[in-house]
């Protein structure tokens, strides 16, 4: 299997044990890192055009990605 970039535990590293908190104890933070895992695979595989798509819906799936992990970094900071 291939390295995805962006994964969470890449962009948060320090706050591993928290992430998995949550996850479990969340269940509204739990959607927003399996949405977040899910356009991120999604862009992966466009990247390296396993699943190709335009350059605007490859646009619109990053901005997705970045509204989601912003959403994500504020719960982290709120819960830290």
């Amino acid at each position: 299997m291939s390295h995805t970039p962006h994964e969470l535990a890449e962009e948060f590293p320090e706050a591993a044990e928290l992430i998995h908190k949550l996850k479990v104890e969340d269940a509204h933070f739990a959607r927003l890192m399996d949405e977040y895992h899910e356009v991120n695979r999604a862009i992966h595989r466009a990247e390296t055009l396993v699943e190709p798509v335009s350059e605007q819906h490859e646009a619109e799936m990053r901005r997705t990605r970045m509204t989601l992990k912003d959403e994500i970094a504020r719960i982290l900071k709120a819960a830290a």
